[in-house]
């Protein structure tokens, strides 16, 4: 049987930190590895308080090779490993694409080598339904085409991909999952972690909380000329907690020798896509907040629609989206107000 000790990269950021804590529930032990750079070490005491259990915590960049060697040498049983760790706003990308080149190719490259060093080992990739582009059809399966990137950020996953599937060609012990995530929202019911941007939010969820809490003045809608239904661009918003859940799945699957091919790939979503102005009236529901939003013009790189083919993973992985929209806009709500609680304290 593997260690069941896991390698979680970027295990304090967003989508990390709650996939460690369903790991910690499922009775891994979780060393994590974050540079703080988009994160806090806060985030440590909240999975603390949630599982009752503190991971190991190494503050190391991977984009320093020896560092992650070093730190192999360290940790000589984990086989396991669940990467996170990456930069990810589209437009910083499009404005700075070196550092993300460095940042989520040369880090993969690295842990890898170390790795491929060990008899066998097991490895789940943070991958991204901007994979796919504007698709020729909904909802999205796996076997769409990947399009052309539209932006540094998306293309740093589909490269991070193919390193994978090319790593995984050269060695049957060395297994893989790419797991492509549509729109992850929301926080721990608890509140004690949740999705934390530093400066303006890239993403829709954190923007809304932020104007209805009053830290932004409005939120802008990107455009109300799309073909759908209310002219709002369309998306598959997952509950975090359900993709975390997703993560632990996967690993399992490889650790008890379920996969079909060393290399495989799963669509993670709900199956169901919801405007943007279907999540500003959930949220109103939900908070009773009343929020301020205008119509600008469309954002340069954004598509109409996107919507995941869940099929897949719900038989292969047996895992599927359980929570609602509403669930991860009133946990999303809720985890805003402690911020703001503690933002006031500090101050």
């Amino acid at each position: 049987m593997s260690s069941k000790r896991v390698l979680v990269t970027g295990g304090l950021g967003f989508i990390g930190s709650h996939t460690v804590v369903a790991l910690q529930n499922e009775g891994f032990e979780v060393v994590i590895i974050d540079n703080l750079s988009n994160s806090s070490i806060d985030v440590l005491g909240g999975i603390t308080q949630i599982t009752g259990k503190t991971p190991e915590f190494e503050n190391i960049d991977l984009r320093d090779k020896s560092a992650v060697k070093s730190f192999f040498e360290k940790y000589p049983d984990i086989e396991d490993v669940i990467h996170f760790a990456a930069s990810k706003a589209v437009g910083e990308s499009v404005s700075n694409p070196l550092l993300y080149y460095e940042n989520n190719i040369s880090t993969l490259v690295y842990l890898l080598q170390e790795l491929n060093k060990k008899e066998s080992s097991r490895f789940i990739f943070s991958s991204s339904c901007t994979v796919y582009g504007q698709a020729d059809n909904l909802p999205i399966t796996e076997d769409a085409p990947v399009k052309e990137a539209e932006s540094p950020y998306g293309n740093t996953k589909q490269i991070g991909e193919e390193i994978i599937k090319d790593t995984c060609k050269t060695k049957n012990s060395f297994k893989a999952i790419s797991l492509r995530y549509f729109n992850p929202v929301g926080a721990h019911p608890t509140a004690e972690i949740g999705e934390l941007p530093i400066g303006t939010p890239q993403n829709l969820i954190p923007f809304i909380t932020q104007t209805a809490i009053g830290k932004r003045n409005k939120l802008s809608v990107f455009g109300d000329d799309y073909p759908t239904a209310d002219g709002t661009a369309v998306r598959d918003y997952i509950h975090v907690m359900d993709l975390a859940e997703a993560h632990v799945h996967a690993l399992e699957r490889l650790i008890n020798g379920k996969e079909k091919n060393n290399y495989e790939v799963f669509n993670l979503g709900t199956g169901k896509g919801n405007s943007v102005l279907e999540v500003i009236n959930s949220f109103e529901k939900v908070s009773g907040e009343k929020l301020a939003y205008q119509i600008v013009g469309r954002r340069e790189g954004d598509i109409t629609a996107a919507y995941a083919d869940t099929i897949k993973a719900n038989t292969e992985l047996n895992w599927k989206a359980n929570r609602s929209l509403d669930d991860a806009l009133k946990s999303a709500w809720k985890w805003q107000l402690v911020v703001k609680n503690r933002e006031e304290e500090d101050h």
